[in-house]
């Protein structure tokens, strides 16, 4: 696999892999790894919300207009 870089990220990735000692390829793939497991896992979030919405399972109105207050935000 190739990936073609901006000039500005390349050099930003030649200065992170000599300050940290890395290799470029490492430093690559572990920005790759980082947001794929962040991906992942928001998408895990989203999918977990969706079926607690599709159960009817909401907070309270009167607890969340508390957190709005609470926050600042009187929406209540």
């Amino acid at each position: 696999m190739s990936v073609r870089l901006s000039d500005e990220s390349e050099q930003k990735l030649v200065q992170l892999a000599q300050s940290t000692g890395r290799t470029k390829s490492w430093l690559a793939n572990q920005a790759i790894q980082d947001y794929l497991d962040r991906e992942a896992w928001q998408i895990a979030e989203i999918q977990t919300a969706l079926r607690e919405a599709d159960d009817g399972d909401f907070v309270p109105e009167n607890e969340m207009n508390a957190k709005f207050k609470h926050w600042g935000n009187n929406a209540g």
